[in-house]
């Protein structure tokens, strides 16, 4: 846990504390650990030696899951949506070094990828392999997640993280069983989908619904993996402040809408905030490279 100190947050008198979840592991980061662990723990207890999941070019579950098959014993396959591009960029380039088989498909087929019948395909293909969603999200990686708020040592009132699949938020909101607030700040254009998703997640994982917590869908920046030139500006001067590297994609529109929200008096005088860093740093590389960058 890192207080940060910000005469923003003195003049608005909250205090704010940054949970470190991207310091967990050096390649498994963040919130992928979380999504991993009882996956792996069942893949294993079920016998198999194979995960299979599913990504973009740069995606962060992808290299995490490279990662840990790497550390825990697991041959890994990436579907991956798109084309292959030689050279490989820094994400695909570490997985495959992980010992990751790559293959690749089109983004028609990709949008089948929670479809049955494409999953037999899959199996039929590729033998006997652990079939991981895209991202990492289900029922067992929702149980990692609820841990997130069981390593919190101190007293607050809101909790916030960004959201993509809504696998981490929904951890988060079973674990609390309707305590404190709790804010999803989706990375994707039109982020209000995520409600139902988030719903869902929680009724099937702890049988009930709660409604202490909300989407705050006014920083996505454009869309997901989308910047713009004041978002980059934010992530250098707090990292500069704070000694916290944020990536553009998730954490650092995550961290822009928080201070945003604390500028605007959103927060109560004398609340006490928790904000979950998910990791994903890995992803800067790839970002540096693509649109010459620098995070």
């Amino acid at each position: 846990m890192q207080k940060l100190e910000d005469s923003l947050l003195q003049e608005q008198s909250v205090t704010l504390w940054v949970k470190r979840e991207d310091l967990l592991h050096p390649h498994i980061s963040g919130n992928k650990w979380r999504k991993l662990k009882y996956n792996l723990q069942e893949a294993k207890q079920q016998g198999y030696d194979t995960l299979l999941t599913f990504g973009g070019a740069y995606s962060n579950h992808i290299a995490a899951t490279a990662a840990a098959g790497r550390e825990y014993g697991f041959n890994t396959i990436g579907i991956i949506r798109g084309e292959e591009h030689l050279p490989l960029n820094p994400t695909l380039s570490f997985a495959t070094s992980c010992g990751m088989q790559l293959h690749y498909i089109s983004r028609e087929k990709y949008r089948l990828k929670n479809e049955p019948d494409f999953l037999e395909e899959l199996q039929r293909q590729f033998g006997k392999v652990y079939l991981l969603p895209e991202g990492g999200t289900n029922l067992l990686a929702v149980k990692g997640c609820t841990e997130i708020v069981q390593d919190i040592p101190l007293e607050y009132d809101y909790i916030c993280c960004a959201a993509g699949t809504g696998g981490t938020l929904a951890g988060i909101v079973a674990s609390l069983e309707g305590e404190k607030q709790v804010l999803g700040f989706p990375a994707l254009k039109g982020g209000e989908f995520l409600q139902q998703e988030v719903e869902e997640l929680v009724i099937a994982y702890g049988g009930q619904s709660y409604s202490n917590w909300q989407l705050i869908t006014d920083y996505h920046f454009g869309g997901y993996a989308k910047i713009k030139p004041e978002l980059i500006a934010f992530m250098e001067q707090f990292k500069q402040q704070h000694y916290i590297p944020l990536e553009p994609v998730y954490t650092g529109k995550m961290f822009y809408g928080l201070f945003d929200l604390i500028r605007k008096g959103y927060f109560k005088r004398g609340s006490t905030i928790v904000a979950v860093h998910t990791g994903g740093l890995q992803g800067n590389v790839g970002f540096k490279e693509r649109l010459g960058v620098q995070v």
